[in-house]
């Protein structure tokens, strides 16, 4: 009994000895020069923008900031060519109802894909699939010419309908749904009674929600870095926040202070949501890791 007593005993100790292990000093040197890479870009943007037009050329250019960040914020809010506050609610406007459409569209396909039988759903999948190795540039030029004829050029409607839904939204959320929720809570909803939107709702909704948080987030920060189809299908008196901050690098000699200003601006709304929605983006990742 000793012998067998022995091994079990030194197996939980070892397993207690994982079980408390805490990560070392090379760790958080790692990480601690991860974090500076991370962070140096934005402080040097912030260097420049706080300072003026002459600061990047300057080669005694201090490391701490200046004090004219705000001025040169409000050069670029109070721009008239630049059009900030509206490009700003056109950001806002579009990169919300594609992130929300793309996340509803994409989970009602990916659920339909993953749990429910009908024909032709593998070759279809597959097709949703396949368009993601078409280069966008080769969509350019016919959906401009779709976008012309419809009356839409100028408007809103032309950026945000044709990216309504995306295939890799339907591809990520199909992946996601098909590990993450057992066929035995679908069958159980409907013995008791619930019908196909209801088990939807009730039973594949909650499961997908990491998942749907992800790509909701994904696809609120490419729409809003979004750049060559607004400039395209756009006017200079509605754009998008990117083509409006082009117009400050459109001159001769470029004031690399007022660009960086706005660009740190842009960027604002993005860090914001990401410290919001940062706890729905770990759960996501560490979930996809667990059913992996």
């Amino acid at each position: 009994m000793t012998a067998i007593a022995n091994p079990l005993k030194r197996k939980k100790t070892g397993a207690s000895a994982v079980s408390t292990m805490r990560p070392g000093w090379f760790t958080y040197a790692a990480l601690a020069i991860f974090l500076i890479a991370s962070v140096f870009p934005f402080y040097w943007s912030f260097l420049i923008a706080s300072g003026d037009r002459f600061t990047i050329n300057d080669p005694n250019m201090s490391w701490w900031p200046g004090g004219n960040f705000f001025d040169n914020a409000a050069t670029v809010m109070n721009n008239p060519a630049v059009n900030f506050w509206k490009a700003l609610s056109n950001s806002i406007i579009v990169s919300t109802t594609v992130g929300v459409s793309t996340v509803v569209l994409s989970t009602l396909a990916g659920y339909a894909f993953a749990k429910l039988r009908f024909k032709g759903s593998g070759p279809l999948l597959v097709g949703v699939i396949a368009t993601m190795a078409v280069p966008v540039q080769l969509g350019i030029v016919p959906l401009y010419i779709l976008m012309q004829k419809f009356g839409w050029t100028g408007s809103l409607g032309a950026v945000i309908i044709p990216t309504l839904v995306t295939a890799f939204g339907v591809f990520w959320m199909t992946q996601y749904i098909s590990q993450a929720l057992p066929s035995e809570l679908i069958e159980a909803a409907r013995v008791d009674g619930c019908s196909m939107i209801r088990t939807f709702w009730h039973v594949g909704l909650p499961a997908a929600r990491p998942a749907a948080a992800m790509l909701f987030l994904f696809t609120f920060v490419t729409s809003w870095n979004n750049f060559m189809w607004p400039y395209i299908v756009l006017d200079s008196t509605n754009p998008t926040l990117p083509v409006s901050l082009s117009i400050l690098q459109a001159n001769y000699f470029v004031d690399y202070s007022l660009v960086l200003a706005g660009v740190l601006l842009a960027t604002v709304p993005l860090i914001l949501l990401f410290m919001f929605a940062g706890r729905q983006l770990v759960s996501g990742i560490m979930a996809g890791a667990v059913k992996g």
